[in-house]
């Protein structure tokens, strides 16, 4: 368990708005060393004024977390300036709708890029850093947080892709927890899975590569997959920041899942998935609680 984060180095990605933002700021009030990391430089250079009038230090990266070299370089600045860090939130994410069969390669390129190959760099990189200073230390504690989604405990339709990435760092996390487990007790994880929460994800296409491709025009399913998680993100009632400290109450108390939402209306559809596979029954209908959404979205796919 870990009580003491004055001093502490955390690295976060993601951490111009959202989640990665709201740690942020919780770990500026605990007197934590922060390594700010975000593509969009406007957001970032906000967050690292912010943390800085907070009083702590603070190093403010913009990088790409798709890519090998720049997370590269991070860590290696990481490491020279603060030494191995204490806390790692892989936080950055993207999304993208539509039916699965329609996202081209370059969809699937940039949303498995940040939201898992992301994910990956982070662990790749620092956990051995953190490894190699628990074994020099052993008073040294320090904790992964990855962030998967409820999309990756779940299939709900129009939206595979994402699904497809947030699964894998489910399966991802959850192997890391175990791998951690047979090398050391002195670095934890956790898994933050959040439902809907309104944190700027819907309008992460602004920092979306131009790659030609992204400027093609949306089909049908993805301007509707859109329009669906924008008003299901922005009606969010739960915010970032009490996510946030769900987190770190996590990290305290080294408690692996943390849901934003606890509810038996949004933990039950991962319960009935869990017992459709186990009976080997079809996949439920996942509008069953809220049929009307479903028979517009058929609706309108269908061109009634």
């Amino acid at each position: 368990m870990i009580q003491d984060f004055q001093g502490k180095t955390a690295v976060l990605t993601g951490a111009g708005s959202g989640f990665g933002l709201e740690c942020a700021r919780i770990g500026a009030a605990r007197g934590m060393n922060l390594v700010l990391v975000d593509v969009q430089p406007d957001a970032l250079d906000q967050a690292e004024a912010e943390m800085k009038a907070a009083g702590v230090q603070v190093m403010a990266r913009r990088v790409d977390v798709s890519d090998a070299t720049q997370m590269e370089a991070l860590a290696a600045d990481v490491k020279a300036r603060f030494g191995a860090p204490h806390f790692v939130f892989n936080n950055a994410g993207v999304g993208a709708g539509g039916l699965v069969w329609e996202n081209t390669v370059a969809d699937w390129n940039w949303v498995l890029g940040v939201d898992l190959w992301g994910v990956i760099h982070g662990v790749r990189l620092f956990v051995p850093m953190m490894l190699e200073a628990a074994a020099q230390d052993p008073a040294y504690r320090g904790h992964v947080t990855n962030t998967a989604s409820m999309a990756g405990l779940l299939t709900p339709p129009n939206m595979g892709i994402y699904n497809a990435a947030k699964a894998a760092v489910v399966s991802l996390t959850e192997t890391m927890y175990q791998d951690l487990r047979l090398v050391t007790d002195q670095v934890g994880a956790s898994l933050l899975c959040p439902y809907f929460v309104p944190t700027g994800i819907s309008h992460s296409e602004r920092n979306r590569p131009q790659d030609g491709a992204a400027s093609q025009a949306l089909t049908k399913s993805q301007q509707i997959g859109q329009a669906m998680t924008e008003k299901a993100v922005t009606s969010g009632k739960i915010t970032a920041a009490e996510v946030a400290h769900k987190v770190f109450k996590a990290i305290t108390a080294n408690q692996f899942y943390v849901f934003s939402h606890e509810s038996p209306k949004a933990l039950g559809n991962v319960t009935h998935r869990m017992q459709n596979i186990v009976a080997m029954q079809n996949p439920a209908d996942p509008f069953l609680e809220t049929p009307e959404i479903g028979a517009r979205l058929r609706q309108q796919l269908r061109g009634g």
